[in-house]
C-alpha cells in the first residue's frame, strides 16, 4: 500500500525521529511510504542514507497529491485542506489514522482505536481512527529499535568512546531546563563516563565544574541506528521526549526520562502515571529512591540522597523490556489495524 505519513516539527527532534522509524519500520515491510514533513534537516544527520521505500516531500506539496491507502497525521498535525478534501473524494476512502502522543494514563486504553466521524470541513463523511501508542496489551504498543551490538564495550571502543575499567558509562540526552549539576553531584560517588549528545546537555556542561570522577566526551550527532545501539551500551540512559524514551525501555539498562515541562503541569500527571505502572510491574525494591529521582530530574520534588541501587534498577529495567516484548510491536498492530478498515 501506499501510506501517507504527515509531520510536523515542533518540539526539538521528537516528532521526526517518532515518524522517521515509523516511516522506515513501515518500508522495511515492504510498505511504500511518502513523508511529508514541514522540516527535514534533521534527517541530515538522523537518517543520512535514507530508506529503500521512502519518499521525503515537502509538506506544501502533499495539497497536489493524490491521496494513498492509507493516511497518518502525527499528534494531530492536520494534514493539508487540498489534500484531505481529496481522501473524501477517493474511492475506495483512505484509512486515516492519528498517530497519538505516548502515554501511561488512563484515558489512553480508553481512547485506542476509537472513530471520530467527520463532520464538516473538507473531510466531511470520512473516518478518522485514534491510534495510541502504549504499554499494555490494549493500546497500539511501541515502535522498536535497531538490536544490541555483539558486544557493546567493543563497539563503544571503535568509535573511540571506551570506557576505563571502573567506569559505568552514562547516556546524558536532556533539555535546556535539566537540572545537571545536583545531577553531576550524585554521579560523583563512582567514576563515571558520561556521554553528551550535541544541545543542552553539552552546553549544561560547558559551564559547571565536573567532579574529578566524572570523564565527559561529547557525541557528536548520531543517526538513528547508531543512537539505538548507543542505548544498549550504557549503564544508565537519560532520555528526553518520546522516541528515546521508548527505545530505551526496549534495552533492558536503567533509565530516567525528561518529559517536556508544561505550563500547565500536565507533565506531572504523565510522569507519574508512568512509574505507577513501572513500579507495579518492574518491582524494583528501591522504589522510593527511583521516584523521587525521576521526580527531582523533571523538576517536581526533592532531590534523593542517592541515585537508586545499581543491581535492582537493572533487574528492573530488564523485567520491564520483558513485559514489553511479551505485547505487538507498534507496527504489526498498526499493519492489522489499517487491514481491517480497509
Amino acid at each position: 500500500m501506499v501510506w501517507d505519513l504527515f509531520c510536523r516539527v515542533i518540539d526539538n527532534f521528537g516528532d521526526v525521529g517518532v515518524c522517521w522509524r515509523l516511516a522506515a519500520g513501515l518500508a522495511a515491510r515492504e510498505e511504500q511510504v511518502r513523508l511529508w514533513i514541514d522540516d527535514a534537516s534533521a534527517l541530515a544527520w538522523m537518517a543520512p542514507q535514507g530508506a529503500a521505500g521512502v519518499r521525503v516531500l515537502r509538506w506544501e506539496e502533499a495539497a497536489a497529491a493524490e491521496p494513498g491507502e492509507v493516511v497518518i497525521e502525527a499528534f494531530g498535525c492536520d494534514p493539508p485542506p487540498a489534500f484531505v478534501a481529496r481522501m473524501a473524494q477517493r474511492r475506495p476512502v483512505p484509512v486515516w489514522v492519528n498517530l497519538e502522543y505516548l502515554s501511561a494514563q488512563a484515558y489512553v486504553e480508553r481512547s485506542h482505536g476509537l472513530k471520530s466521524p467527520q463532520w464538516r470541513g473538507p473531510g466531511a463523511g470520512l473516518d478518522k481512527w485514534f491510534f495510541y501508542p502504549g504499554f499494555t496489551p490494549r493500546t497500539g504498543g511501541l515502535l522498536r529499535g535497531h538490536p544490541a551490538p555483539a558486544s557493546p564495550r567493543q563497539w563503544l571502543a571503535d568509535r573511540g568512546w571506551a570506557p576505563h575499567t571502573d567506569e559505568r558509562v552514562v547516556l546524558l540526552f536532556c533539555y535546556d531546563s535539566a537540572p545537571v549539576a545536583p545531577l553531576l553531584h550524585r554521579l560523583a560517588s563512582s567514576p563515571t563516563l558520561l556521554l553528551t549528545t550535541p544541545g543542552p546537555a553539552q552546553r549544561a556542561l560547558a559551564g559547571l565544574t565536573t567532579p574529578a570522577c566524572l570523564r565527559q566526551i561529547p557525541l557528536p550527532w548520531l543517526p538513528q541506528p547508531a543512537f539505538d545501539q548507543l542505548l544498549h551500551c550504557t549503564d544508565l540512559n537519560l532520555v528526553r521526549g518520546e522516541d528515546s524514551f521508548a527505545q530505551a525501555q526496549g534495552c533492558g539498562v536503567p533509565f530516567v526520562w525528561q518529559l517536556y515541562p508544561q505550563a500547565d503541569g500536565a507533565h506531572a500527571d504523565k510522569l507519574d502515571a508512568f512509574l505507577d505502572r513501572f513500579i507495579a510491574d518492574a518491582a524494583p525494591a528501591d522504589a522510593p529512591a527511583l521516584r523521587a529521582l525521576w521526580r527531582a530530574w523533571n523538576g517536581l520534588g526533592p532531590w534523593p540522597e542517592r541515585l537508586p541501587a545499581a543491581p535492582d534498577w537493572q533487574r528492573a529495567a530488564r523485567a520491564w523490556r520483558h513485559s514489553l516484548l511479551q505485547q505487538q510491536d507498534l507496527i504489526s498492530q498498526l499493519l492489522n489495524f489499517v487491514s481491517e478498515r480497509r
